[in-house]
């Protein structure tokens, strides 16, 4: 059993490979610049909004409010990143329910690209707020000792983001492979449902993390703050 789809090739060219998870990427990007071209084809102000657009409002809010809960600043300055990862997450996850389609977040390759995005997320606005000698300056507080412990830091929860996604999508992937093998007539709806609501959650853990980590690095602190100030998060209604 293939338990991730990086090990299906699905075309083979003189050496160059297009493996299955490349092929359900692009797949996911199109239904979702399909599908959000889509609902955002006919915006209309007023009182009668079709069910589309309430529904990408809510969307959008609830995105936003979670961002806002977290007081980094202007909540519309993340808004475009960390809905691109959430929904690209959750797009990932809930396709799963299309027979044949193996989700790309069960790749450790696109798992790591995705934290690499984090990564070079971070000190990107955290510039943008801080400029760069005040963001560098966050690498050696609250003492120049304390410089290759960050850099540590910084690589490890990179590391972090990548294998739990990995290894939360791909393990349920595999359970799913193997208890579908012992009964198929028994688990697979049950089962579908229970990815589905691990991929929703897998996704909002993701991205509630990646706006943890832009939030530390964005907020300012005045001078007798210390670094190890704890950013709480606020659960939505």
């Amino acid at each position: 059993m293939e338990i991730s789809p990086d090990a299906w090739v699905i075309y083979e060219w003189r050496g160059l490979r297009l493996t299955a998870t490349v092929v359900f990427t692009w797949a996911v990007m199109a239904v979702l610049v399909i599908g959000c071209g889509a609902v955002t084809a006919r915006l209309v102000d007023g009182e009668k909004v079709s069910r589309r657009q309430v529904m990408l409002e809510v969307v959008v809010t609830r995105i936003r409010d979670q961002i806002d809960d977290m007081g980094s600043g202007d909540p519309d300055r993340y808004l475009p990143f960390i809905g691109t990862l959430f929904l690209f997450i959750a797009a990932s996850n809930l396709l799963m329910i299309v027979p044949g389609y193996q989700p790309p977040t069960g790749s450790l390759s696109t798992a790591a690209a995705l934290a690499i995005c984090v990564l070079i997320a971070v000190p990107l606005f955290s510039i943008g707020r801080r400029g760069l000698p005040g963001y560098l300056k966050t690498y050696i507080r609250p003492t120049p000792l304390m410089l290759p412990f960050n850099l540590i830091s910084e690589a490890s929860r990179t590391l972090a983001l990548a294998i739990r996604l990995y290894g939360n999508v791909m393990s349920g992937t595999v359970i799913v492979g193997i208890l579908i093998s012992v009964a198929p007539f028994f688990f697979p709806v049950l089962l579908q449902l229970l990815g589905l609501i691990t991929g929703l959650i897998q996704a909002y853990i993701f991205a509630v993390l990646a706006m943890v980590y832009i939030a530390s690095a964005t907020r300012e602190r005045s001078p007798g703050q210390g670094d190890d100030a704890q950013i709480s998060l606020k659960k939505g209604d």
